[in-house]
């Protein structure tokens, strides 16, 4: 199944689709994970991937392994803002493992490349 994947670099961001063939290959990386960007068209990049949610809207959650969806009781962090102190809450998240159910795919650049994302995107779409 294809997806976004969004590139943030400092203040901006970018979203790419991503297609099926090549979406096979991130199948598989965990949250935290780096992968080379040259196979989703950005030369020289190096990409770190930072989160995403699945199908459904439902977060991807560092803590929980695999790439299952469970409910997990929140206090804080990614799925659940509390609204006051102590407050906790049963919600839904996807583990930390990118599957076919993923949607969208986060990730932030750790190494630039020669060309700027917003030339190699222009380029691809000619």
């Amino acid at each position: 199944m294809a997806f976004k994947l969004v590139v943030s670099e400092g203040k901006s961001s970018h979203q790419m689709e991503v297609e099926a063939a090549l979406s096979k290959k991130l199948i598989g990386l965990k949250i935290g994970e780096e992968f080379d960007a040259s196979m989703v068209g950005l030369e020289g990049y190096q990409l770190r991937i930072t989160g995403g949610s699945d199908k459904n809207g439902f977060p991807m959650k560092r803590d929980v392994d695999g790439p299952r969806r469970i409910r997990s009781l929140l206090t804080s962090g990614v799925g659940f803002r509390p609204t006051r102190k102590g407050q906790r809450k049963r919600k839904t998240v996807r583990g930390n493992t990118l599957s076919d159910d993923i949607v969208q795919v986060n990730t932030v650049v750790v190494k630039k490349g020669k060309k700027s994302i917003t030339e190699l995107l222009e380029g691809s779409e000619e």
